[in-house]
């Protein structure tokens, strides 16, 4: 798929946010071009890329490090505090895209923060191993977690619907090169894909795995069926593999978030990871329209 990309200035860049577990986001760039069918902010992007693919455009924000270092000493000034709570990477994008080789500006954006010397916690989340190149950088922060989308083990099913994403296979094998590098890390099971329910043993084997890789937190999502994300998913779904849709069909519902739920706490018990939130997180609404 060929991407369109934009450069732009953006107005602010470190954004007060209502995600669980973080304060503010700073999102480098908006849209993806890694293209994940189910992911939800592709409802986010259709209010500034309208008629546009998921995965097609990405939006480069060229003065993001500058605004960010701006931002940082107002808020400092203000608050009189070198911690203003969890800054997050990134709410709608990844912020290891592959144009971040050539852009540097998550590289950018955290420089700034150490530079500051920003007391806070920084999480940073990707598909990424990109991430690697600044392992530099996050060893310089008192308090940070590198975490990883990571829906299954298998590459094959990673990478039908996460259609332009690094496999999953190297995001585990970055995971165990953080660890051994003494950067904190985390997992994000998100969404849960509907075969956890109807084979647990999958789901034992994806925790054994990120427990051998030394993933301290894991955190777990349901599958987020808002209208626009489902109907994208299910159009995708539909086209190829229809025999799927039922499947999904049924993680909208109680029973079945039930269900999965007494699965996890089981498969979590004695296990050196903790459950991030202490909850499974589930979205009931539809975001509200966000500044990013």
């Amino acid at each position: 798929m060929t991407v369109k990309i934009t450069e732009i200035e953006a107005k602010s860049i470190l954004i007060k946010t209502n995600l669980p577990g973080s304060d503010f986001v700073v999102n480098p760039y908006n849209g993806c071009s890694f293209g994940c069918v189910y992911c939800y902010a592709a409802q986010i992007a259709r209010w500034r890329n309208p008629g546009q693919e998921w995965g097609s455009f990405v939006t480069v924000k060229t003065n993001c490090s500058e605004l960010l270092k701006s931002e940082l000493v107002k808020m400092s000034e203000k608050r009189q505090s070198k911690n203003f709570g969890s800054i997050f990477f990134s709410s709608v994008t990844d912020p290891y895209l592959g144009l971040e080789a050539k852009y540097e500006l998550t590289r950018k954006c955290l420089l700034a923060l150490t530079d500051f010397g920003y007391e806070g916690k920084i999480s940073i989340q990707t598909k990424s191993p990109l991430v690697t190149r600044d392992i530099d950088i996050l060893k310089r922060f008192k308090d940070v977690a590198i975490g990883f989308t990571v829906t299954t083990l298998d590459d094959k099913v990673s990478q039908f619907l996460e259609t332009q994403a690094p496999p999953v296979s190297s995001r585990i094998k970055t995971l165990k090169e953080l660890h051994q590098s003494g950067i904190p890390t985390y997992a994000f099971i998100g969404p849960i894909l509907p075969y956890f329910a109807a084979k647990p043993e999958k789901f034992k084997e994806i925790l054994d795995k990120l427990e051998e890789v030394g993933v301290a937190e894991v955190w777990f999502e349901h599958l987020n069926l808002s209208p626009l994300t489902k109907s994208r998913l299910y159009n995708f779904l539909q086209k190829e593999a229809p025999d799927l849709v039922a499947y999904f069909d049924q993680a909208n519902t109680g029973e079945y978030r039930n269900k999965l739920e007494k699965i996890i706490q089981e498969l979590m018990k004695g296990r050196n990871l903790r459950l991030g939130l202490g909850k499974v997180i589930h979205h009931k609404k539809l975001p509200k329209k966000s500044k990013v």
